[in-house]
């Protein structure tokens, strides 16, 4: 015999999840109205930014409704790589671009890879996200990686992703999201200065993101 209590937990259980179903499926899908993040600044704590493009066939790899790859340049030092790829709640929000692929797909061995503490500009806080520094040919590519959804929430891995993403669709019919991407190539004697400059740079790209996130309606 089923007990009351388990009954009532059961029939609770089904209520919410006609009711969830329902309120995702009665509710028109938004379109991007506008994508906003190619007026990101080209000047960014020192650093000044220019534009460039993947090749036609990795376009089509990555699929995204809006991207921003640039290389910002201070000095003499080696150039810090941006790269934003968005993708509307239409695609679901998520890219299929994974680092931790990619990057021995391109002949990059992965010598270290965890997570990262980056201060904010103003010190007031830190964000954890991803780290990942690998090899090839006596050269380091260090880079910080995060998913952004909802213009200023920041996720460090695929399973807080899909949360936000649930809750983004089901609170306010919307659930898009970005990739992000810093990164530098530096030897091995400018590691460390490579991989503090990234982290200083992510921390400014957390902060302007809010500003220029797309629109959907």
């Amino acid at each position: 015999m089923i007990s009351n209590k388990t009954y009532g937990i059961c029939l609770l259980s089904l209520i919410i999840t006609v009711v969830v179903v329902g309120l995702l499926t009665v509710r028109p899908e938004p379109v991007i109205a506008r994508t906003n993040l190619e007026y990101l600044p080209y000047e960014i704590a020192g650093y000044r930014g220019v534009d460039d493009v993947f090749p036609e066939e990795v376009n089509r790899e990555l699929n995204t409704d809006k991207q921003v790859y640039r290389h910002y340049r201070s000095g003499n030092s080696a150039p810090l790589d941006l790269y934003i790829g968005y993708y509307g709640t239409a695609k679901g929000g998520r890219t299929g671009h994974n680092p931790y692929a990619c990057l021995p797909g391109a002949g990059w061995a992965i010598v270290d890879s965890g997570k990262t503490w980056v201060s904010l500009p103003d010190k007031s806080s830190t964000t954890q996200l991803n780290f990942v520094q690998a090899r090839r040919d006596g050269v380091n590519t260090v880079m910080v990686h995060w998913y952004q959804s909802a213009g200023s929430t920041v996720m460090s891995s695929g399973i807080q992703q899909n949360i936000e993403r649930f809750w983004g669709r089901l609170l306010r019919n919307r659930n898009d999201g970005a990739f992000v991407q810093v990164s530098t190539l530096v030897p091995d004697a400018e590691l460390a200065d490579g991989v503090a400059r990234v982290q200083a740079f992510s921390g400014v790209v957390l902060t302007l993101l809010p500003d220029y996130w797309p629109i959907e309606k």
